[in-house]
């Protein structure tokens, strides 16, 4: 089959044996993958990673041992728990200190002809969903991440640091909670793609906010935006922080511990959210898709995926 693999800063196509499916497992013809941020910054060293990257996809069941399972179109959760320890017995399986993760920790991910994930993991796509709306389903995940973990009023004022593809789904998701959500970016086309979703915008550099938000959500992807976010938000704010970045990210904490503001950390989110707003309707994707490719021609796609401005890449199985 065929295969990507990323190493010493490269990204090559190889031909790869199937997977072996194990019990309890399902053996997943791939549809259509995502290109994430951190798939890219993962080329550049996140990690130290090398092997087969990708953690958002669609694909088709194509063996199980589950009637469940069999044959249907499925996405899937990344975090691959014990099951086992203190942590997944709390229900915290996303924090299991043994998981492997797909196509970040020990498991092979998703940009290859064929993967394979727990039974437990995948989630049927119900059939109003296309396959370019389902592949957001991890990301979306994460995006939904922040109201299971953040108590944000509907009418709250919400500020967005970031129009990059998480940045401008958590305008979204934010949006249809009820919030009033400023999204801050760099990009006039991507920030018209957020006030048609409802969000009003501004240009970063326009002018510096001080102390104005009870609630920032920093998702420019840069080590420089968490520095912003300290200097938005209210005494006792509150700061989600979810840019992952290869490089050290410094700050002053003084401000942090005068103003007692609440960093709050957050990553990976349930998937059940993020679908029932697919189906819904009103979350609205195809802006966000830049460009496709063949799965063999996945170098290219990585280079379109680190241009500026690029939106969301996707390969096709």
């Amino acid at each position: 089959m065929l295969a990507v693999e990323l190493g010493n800063r490269r990204v090559k196509v190889i031909q790869a044996p199937k997977p072996r499916r194990r019990a309890g497992y399902s053996l997943l013809r791939l549809r259509l993958a995502g290109v994430c941020n951190t798939d890219v910054e993962l080329l550049r060293g996140y990690y130290g990673f090398s092997g087969r990257p990708g953690h958002e996809f669609v694909a088709d069941v194509a063996e199980s041992d589950s009637p469940a399972l069999k044959g249907k179109r499925v996405v899937g959760e990344i975090n691959l728990a014990c099951r086992k320890c203190e942590w997944c017995a709390r229900g915290l399986r996303r924090h299991c200190p043994n998981r492997a993760v797909l196509g970040i920790v020990n498991h092979p991910g998703a940009f290859a002809e064929y993967l394979t994930l727990p039974d437990v993991n995948l989630f049927p796509v119900p059939g109003n969903i296309p396959d370019e709306h389902a592949v957001f389903v991890e990301p979306l995940a994460a995006a939904c991440e922040i109201l299971d973990q953040v108590a944000i009023p509907k009418d709250a004022r919400v500020a967005v640091l970031g129009d990059g593809k998480l940045g401008l789904l958590i305008a979204q998701v934010l949006v249809v909670h009820g919030a009033q959500v400023l999204q801050f970016g760099k990009h006039e086309d991507k920030l018209r793609i957020a006030r048609k979703s409802g969000a009003t915008t501004e240009i970063t550099g326009t002018r510096t906010p001080v102390a104005e938000f009870d609630f920032v959500v920093e998702a420019t992807g840069s080590a420089k935006g968490l520095a912003a976010a300290v200097r938005m938000v209210k005494p006792r704010g509150t700061i989600v922080m979810k840019s992952t970045v290869h490089e050290p990210v410094r700050i002053d904490t003084a401000p942090v511990i005068v103003n007692e503001v609440t960093l709050v950390g957050s990553r990976c989110g349930r998937f059940e959210p993020a679908l029932a707003l697919l189906q819904s309707g009103r979350i609205h994707l195809d802006e966000l898709i830049s460009e496709e490719y063949p799965l063999a021609k996945a170098p290219a796609g990585f280079r379109a995926a680190r241009k500026r401005g690029t939106l969301k890449v996707l390969l096709r199985g």
